[in-house]
């Protein structure tokens, strides 16, 4: 397919070219898909993707957050619930009546085709005349960065190039939306972080509405707007990756999105009804603003604390008045660059902690006993 090099715009321009439309909004409500297991693979979920707005949907293998992409995809059809765009009822559209780019973990490139011919494929499946085709091919291989390489196979591209190759093919189309399934994972660690730039510094351009799929909790909070955590098929915390590490809800959310010092509490009256709670004999002040609305009075809770939170006494006058503290062994210190960490063995029944030091930190050895401590207003009760 003929191809032209107009003088090089800058990526801007080319975003611009390219696309100078709005998001589009995804509404899901009680949606929900039974393959008939024991349990449901997406279970009676709620949320809505706001136009523009980068959402990734984040959680361990068999979560639900790749069948729910399917979903919105039209790839799995509904048990309940609907699906609408900007307003509109998908729920029953085919997947190719929907307009939604795709970006997959494996490029499905076609290898007898150029790198233009590629990219050119969904605007010949819609006729578009060839002036035009070759004007977007133009303008989305500028905007991913890859002028120059239109003549190319994927077979003489690197791994990133391929990825971009796709991601051009996805978006040149003028999409509702670009759903992406894992789409650097199998991608080294340094080409993952430059793509991940890549896709961010995109999704900017355009201003369109991205809906990504990943289990690696660094990748969704280096890229998302918002993160809707799943587990076990439903929706366990919607936010921002600020709102989510800060201000987690369930153990489950403080646990899946980063270390935490956690302190097992049997019964949260003493959170609801008061300002302390209770850990192995030793009262712990609680502040009303760090409990988990969805604590309640009578239920398993906990006390979370983040390693960075957490700090180190030698001697028990070093802790400040109205912090928090435990008796605490080092167990093991870690060496890892920019920081080290102190592994612990917090109270009597051995729990398991860690406390971010910064690499010049030392004076501290295994074995010894010493007081973690750390300040009220840096803790975090949830439900369990």
């Amino acid at each position: 397919m003929p191809t032209t090099h107009a003088t090089t715009p800058t990526p801007e321009a080319a975003a611009e070219a390219v696309n100078n439309r709005s998001g589009t909004r995804i509404r899901l409500t009680d949606v929900s898909k039974d393959f008939g297991l024991p349990e449901p693979a997406v279970d009676t979920i709620s949320l809505t993707i706001e136009p523009g707005e980068f959402m990734t949907l984040l959680g361990p293998s068999g979560s639900g957050k790749t069948t729910t992409l399917n979903l919105i995809a039209g790839f799995e059809t509904l048990t309940t619930g609907s699906i609408m765009f900007n307003g509109g009822d998908v729920s029953a559209l085919p997947p190719h009546k929907r307009n939604l780019g795709m970006l997959f973990q494996n490029y499905a490139l076609f290898p007898h085709l150029t790198v233009a011919q590629n990219v050119a494929y969904p605007l010949r499946e819609r006729r578009l005349p060839k002036a035009r085709i070759t004007e977007k091919v133009g303008q989305v291989l500028e905007l991913v960065q890859l002028t120059g390489r239109d003549k190319h196979y994927p077979s003489q591209l690197s791994g990133g190039q391929q990825q971009r190759v796709a991601l051009a093919r996805a978006i040149v189309f003028d999409p509702n939306a670009l759903l992406l399934d894992e789409p650097l994972g199998a991608l080294d660690r340094n080409l993952r972080g430059t793509l991940q730039q890549e896709i961010q510094r995109i999704h900017r351009e355009l201003g369109s509405t991205f809906v990504f799929v990943t289990h690696d909790q660094e990748e969704a909070m280096n890229l998302s707007d918002r993160i809707a955590l799943f587990n076990k098929g439903r929706l366990e915390q919607v936010g921002t990756p600020e709102a989510l590490y800060a201000t987690p809800e369930t153990l489950f959310t403080a646990r899946f999105l980063g270390d935490s010092n956690v302190f097992d509490v049997a019964d949260a009256k003493g959170v609801t009804s008061g300002s302390a709670v209770a850990w192995e004999g030793r009262t712990l002040a609680v502040e009303a603003g760090t409990v988990s609305p969805r604590v309640t009075a009578g239920e398993p809770a906990a006390l979370v604390v983040r390693p960075e939170d957490m700090r180190i006494a030698t001697t028990p006058d070093e802790v400040p008045s109205g912090a928090n503290h435990v008796s605490a062994t080092v167990r093991q210190l870690d060496y890892l660059g920019s920081y080290r960490t102190a592994v612990l063995s917090l109270g009597g029944g051995g729990t398991v902690g860690r406390a971010r030091l910064a690499p010049q930190e030392g004076g501290l050895r295994e074995g010894q006993a010493v007081t973690a401590w750390w300040h009220v207003d840096r803790q975090r009760v949830v439900a369990r």
